[in-house]
């Protein structure tokens, strides 16, 4: 069982907070508890679960890092959630792209 955390940049601004930006990327994980848990543990809140991920800050990824999740590329963990989408396993990320790519030959 893995949690995985993307090197995607998005900024995001809050219209709560005026005037702040965050730098949000995804987090996924093999199941759904694993991936409650890992967000409970980094102190993320469960409004930003989206479902099948959360949407979280560069500082909680740095967090989830330092508790066992797995770096990995912004396309490697599309092409994973759009696997289980599809009623698929995820899978490994390095086996991802191409797993993905074999759908659509």
């Amino acid at each position: 069982m893995t949690v995985y955390v993307d090197d995607m940049a998005a900024p995001y601004k809050p219209a709560h907070r005026p005037g702040r930006t965050y730098v949000m990327c995804h987090m996924i994980a093999d199941t759904e508890a694993e991936l409650h848990a890992m967000a409970d543990k980094i102190g993320v809140a469960r409004k930003w679960y989206q479902g099948d991920h959360y949407d979280i800050a560069k500082s909680k990824r740095a967090l989830a890092i330092e508790h066992g999740a797995r770096a990995i590329t912004t396309r490697q963990l599309a092409c994973m959630a759009m696997l289980r989408r599809r009623g698929l396993p995820m899978g490994e990320p390095e086996t991802a792209i191409e797993r993905r790519l074999a759908l659509s030959r």
